[in-house]
């Protein structure tokens, strides 16, 4: 398989690169290259918003120069002048390490080196050197685009006590991106679901009782393939899986470069705005995880809950509102994005890999296999009510139609 990374990229992070790049036999290309080495960067960055927010400016940048080029399909931000005569490969490599650079300056040294890897192959002349100049200018007007997206804003999340009362002092996850800018559609609560249950209804108490049985450490109700599973679907191994899932079907299918620009960046535009779409709805209905409300079961006006004054989260409980579930937007997104490019998810095998550990898997008979455990680990692992996946499930076919219809259309 060509790769651009090298040995002195491979050293970025060799136990991520390396799972990601481990057994697929087919040919790769600059977009899945340049996957792979953000994927890595992106590791380092503390949750999954600020991940999504790179991981998306790259991939659109890359689109973007591409077709500037080529013209196969619309711009996100179209004012750089088409450029038929230059080099798409060096201008889409030239786009991410531009990006990258001005994300990770810090780590300016190792990206220079993946970049010089990148288009060591692509012939000296004039299209390269005007495909380098024509990703840097593209590079520079998504950043232009991205700069005042409200990502960066002052946390300003005001916690919800009264005057005496004592509350966590550990500050929320990027509370942030509940105001920020999304990609393509007009603003963060275009899909914002209705609220979650009444504390009073019977689908309230249904679905907290299930989360109380099987998501606690001391469940004896969940299984040991349930356990497993959780143990899995840590928060390092949910995006990982999807962006290997999209390199190893455009890899496989030898996807023309325009193509397989416009899956990475309709792809990872989508789950970028599903951590803004959902920031909205959590930081609107702030509504209590399993382990505030379990513990305190006894004061939500239902006869059909109780209290478990010790009742704890097999997971680590997020530090941000429960509603709805982000891991359960994310698959259903990435389904639907990859669905609509490569059929049925159904009919699609997939083997997840542990990005710490190679030799750690799980295989699924289906991509939608994949997906639906995602979803169900976040009740097994005690952080998410079931009506949460459901939500989850509507807000993340709502997105990805909108964007799937929207943006990044063919032009011929």
């Amino acid at each position: 398989m060509k790769s651009i990374l090298g040995k002195s990229a491979a050293t970025l992070l060799p136990g991520i690169i390396a799972a990601a790049l481990l057994g697929v036999p087919a040919r790769a290309d600059v977009v899945t290259d340049w996957n792979v080495i953000t994927g890595a960067l992106v590791s380092s960055d503390i949750g999954n918003n600020p991940r999504l927010r790179t991981l998306a400016m790259v991939h659109v940048a890359m689109s973007d120069a591409i077709n500037t080029v080529q013209n196969r399909y619309t711009r996100v931000v179209a004012t750089v002048p088409a450029a038929p005569e230059a080099s798409a490969e060096a201008a889409a490599a030239a786009a991410a390490r531009q990006i990258l650079v001005q994300v990770y300056p810090a780590k300016k040294d190792k990206i220079e080196e993946a970049y010089a890897a990148s288009v060591k192959g692509i012939p000296e002349g004039p299209a390269k050197t005007e495909g380098i100049k024509l990703g840097m200018a593209v590079a520079d007007a998504i950043q232009a685009d991205r700069a005042n997206d409200g990502t960066d804003a002052a946390d300003t999340y005001r916690p919800h006590t009264a005057p005496g009362v004592w509350v966590p002092t550990t500050p929320p996850m990027w509370e942030q991106y509940a105001r920020a800018k999304p990609w393509v559609f007009k603003s963060a609560d275009q899909f914002r679901p209705g609220p979650p249950p009444a504390l009073s209804s019977a689908e309230w108490a249904r679905d907290y009782n299930e989360v109380k049985s099987l998501g606690g450490t001391k469940s004896t109700a969940r299984t040991a393939e349930q356990t497993e599973a959780v143990k899995f679907w840590e928060n390092i191994n949910f995006g990982p899986a999807w962006q290997a899932a999209a390199r190893e079907l455009a890899m496989k299918q030898e996807m023309p470069l325009a193509e397989c620009a416009r899956l990475f960046a309709l792809l990872n535009m989508s789950l970028a705005n599903a951590y803004i779409v959902n920031w909205d709805a959590k930081y609107t209905y702030n509504l209590w995880r399993p382990v505030t409300a379990i513990r305190n079961g006894d004061q939500d006006g239902n006869d059909a809950t109780s209290r478990d004054p010790g009742w704890t989260s097999f997971n680590p409980t997020p530090m941000h509102p429960e509603y709805p579930s982000q891991a359960t937007i994310n698959a259903t997104i990435a389904s639907a994005v990859l669905e609509s490019l490569f059929g049925p998810v159904k009919a699609i095998p997939f083997t997840a890999t542990d990005v710490r550990d190679a030799k750690r898997t799980r295989q699924f008979a289906s991509l939608a296999d994949m997906a639906e455990e995602q979803k169900n680990v976040r009740v097994w692992g005690g952080v998410h009510y079931r009506f949460a996946i459901r939500t989850g499930e509507d807000v993340g076919r709502k997105v990805a139609a909108y964007m799937i219809e929207n943006t990044l259309k063919p032009t011929r």
